[in-house]
């Protein structure tokens, strides 16, 4: 991560804490009083192909023993009301404010992977860990909810691996180096207020003309 990129993340996740801190205590209570505790989703993600870290978000489903693997319709049961709600608008993932501020993650980038998708495609993620995972990216502005569409017709944890490791791979790797090569603070701000509109359901294109060309190289 280049210094630039750092004193971005610090600058802008050290606002929000200020700005949207009120916000999170009270989705705290709100959740604790809908569906109890635990608050949180813990769970362990890659940083680097060697190195894990923890990542923090906001729970929004039923808690069992042994969860493994991406969410997909297999898993659709377990949503919480409350927690429908919170993933519609990502506010989930308020609590990766910390996962910055820690240095875990970056506002822009790929998206952390599992620690098993990583060492069952080093190949893959040897380039796309290159750059420090975030909290949105090119992938998951062009690609979230075509993967999100694609993993809910999945009814067992098979059919989600499956088309999770066929499908979502490889396009979202494609979308990530195609980042990778481009990475300036100024696409990083235009990456960031693009996720913001497309949470307020305004649309918009993320560098249409860049992702059209690189895509044109790709075989």
């Amino acid at each position: 991560m280049t210094f630039g990129k750092r004193v971005f993340d610090l600058f802008f996740a050290s606002l929000l804490v200020l700005i949207l801190g009120p916000i999170l205590i009270w989705l705290l209570i709100h959740i604790w009083i809908k569906q109890g505790r635990p608050l949180f989703y813990v769970a362990e993600r890659m940083k680097t192909p060697e190195q894990s870290f923890r990542l923090w978000k906001l729970r929004t489903m039923d808690v069992v023993t042994g969860d493994q693997g991406v969410s997909g319709g297999n898993k659709a049961s377990r949503v919480t009301p409350v927690g429908v709600w919170l993933r519609a608008k990502r506010l989930d993932e308020f609590p990766q404010l910390w996962n910055i501020l820690r240095g875990d993650l970056s506002f822009v980038g790929p998206r952390p992977p599992l620690r098993e998708y990583v060492e069952r495609y080093p190949e893959v993620y040897r380039e796309v860990l290159k750059s420090r995972p975030g909290v949105t990216g090119l992938a998951t502005i062009r690609f979230h909810r075509h993967e999100d569409a694609l993993l809910r017709r999945c009814r067992t944890a098979k059919e989600t691996d499956d088309t999770y490791s066929r499908i979502c791979i490889p396009r979202k790797a494609r979308l990530d180096l195609i980042y990778q090569r481009h990475q300036s603070t100024c696409y990083d701000f235009d990456l960031v207020f693009q996720t913001i509109g497309n949470l307020f359901q305004r649309g918009g294109g993320t560098k249409k003309a860049v992702v059209s060309r690189e895509r044109r190289k790709m075989p």
